[in-house]
């Protein structure tokens, strides 16, 4: 740990905006080092981060030789750009740290400030405030012990009165019972988010690497969704709880009075902390159901995107083509062909057992001697390479050559 990163742990327990500032440096610093012993020099998954390399180059080149793929620049740039960045992400920390840690930390950050139309960090500045918060109801819980003192030493009967008045759902009580709440629904979840994010950017190399070959790209793309949901948490916190601090000064203000805490500044103060926590929670569900949607720039799978595009016909209305054989001994030609395309009733003569009543196509092929043969074009290959002379014939082709 760095003698900065010391000196803010040792703070830390001054407030919130303090236990922030530790926080950050500690998630930096953890990051650095994690990248460092990940792929760094004399990482200990450089070794294993060249053998993937030369896999996928291997990989490439066996579809080459295979017909899978070919040398073209449609083919060829997308394969070099996802090598490019996965090695500028994974090998370098200046470029990691410029765009990832920026992005991820800073970015939700500024876009708090500019909305709030504050000078300066939005999550420190709301920190702050906290802070102000929490020491406003410290001095009115200290101003209540005292009042409550003062009165126990006039007599015996107003202290015993005072004790058992203590043990109850006093105003005093509620009003600690919604600094707790305020407290979690805050500071708990900014500091939650804050970790969760400095872990998922120390793993973030891995994942990098993990875009390369399209079997484990959908770990890939459900890092980048646990970086975003985790990333935009604190702009959410921010905006709905600098709301919060607004209904909250004047209820703090009117806590204190001549006869101690007001029971119903208290009831409100609790109010706002419960609608807060709900605030919270719901923020959480919201983010949640954004980043699913996310498509991760192509990497999810067809599934999470919604699916194949394709839809199901209802029966009724699905084409059954009727499947009509030439004997190939009177094959000597095709001339042309027509279609006719009906509605067949249900339960009508002649329909087969078992079969959906729907829409036909009949098709009638004529043929005469001595036309010549007209068949259908082949399917055309993807690509043509080195392996694509030892493919087997289609079936058309070999029909073709009888």
């Amino acid at each position: 740990m760095s003698t900065t990163c010391q000196q803010f742990v040792e703070n830390a327990s001054l407030g919130v905006a303090p236990a922030l500032r530790a926080v950050d440096c500690m998630a930096a610093e953890t990051t650095a080092s994690a990248f460092g012993r990940l792929f760094g020099g004399g990482g200990a998954l450089a070794p294993a981060l060249t053998i993937l390399l030369t896999l996928y180059i291997a990989f490439f080149a066996i579809s080459l030789m295979l017909g899978r793929s070919r040398l073209s620049i449609s083919a060829l740039s997308p394969r070099m750009l996802t090598l490019g960045l996965v090695l500028t992400f994974a090998t370098s920390w200046v470029a990691y740290q410029g765009v990832v840690w920026n992005l991820a930390a800073g970015a939700p950050d500024q876009i708090a400030g500019v909305l709030t139309g504050s000078q300066g960090s939005a999550t420190q500045i709301f920190a702050d405030r906290i802070d102000m918060i929490f020491a406003a109801i410290g001095q009115v819980s200290q101003a209540a012990n005292g009042q409550q003192a003062a009165q126990a030493a006039q007599g015996a009967a107003a202290g015993a009165a005072q004790g058992a008045a203590s043990g109850s759902f006093t105003p005093a009580n509620l009003m600690w019972l919604s600094a707790l709440l305020l407290l979690l629904g805050t500071v708990g979840v900014l500091v939650t988010a804050r970790i969760a994010l400095a872990i998922l950017l120390a793993l973030g190399p891995i994942f990098v690497v993990l875009a390369l070959f399209s079997g484990t790209r959908g770990l890939t793309a459900g890092w980048l969704r646990g970086v975003v949901l985790t990333a935009v948490t604190p702009l959410f916190v921010v905006i709905g709880g600098g709301i919060t601090i607004e209904m909250l000064v004047p209820i703090v203000s009117a806590l204190g009075g001549m006869e101690g805490i007001s029971g119903r500044a208290a009831l409100a103060l609790f109010l706002v902390a419960s609608v807060h926590v709900a605030l919270m929670v719901m923020v959480m569900k919201v983010a949640g159901t954004m980043v699913a949607g996310w498509q991760v720039f192509g990497l999810a799978s067809p599934s999470e995107r919604g699916g194949s595009g394709t839809a199901m016909m209802p029966a009724a209305h699905i084409v059954q083509p009727l499947d009509i054989r030439v004997p190939a001994q009177s094959r000597a030609g095709m001339v042309a062909a027509s279609t006719y395309t009906g509605e067949a009733a249900s339960g009508s003569a002649g329909s087969q057992p078992g079969t959906v009543p729907g829409r036909r196509t009949v098709v009638v092929t004529q043929t005469t001697a001595g036309a010549a043969p007209s068949l259908p074009p082949l399917p055309q290959r993807r690509a043509r390479g080195i392996g694509s002379r030892f493919a087997a014939p289609t079936t058309r082709k070999r029909e073709a050559l009888r």
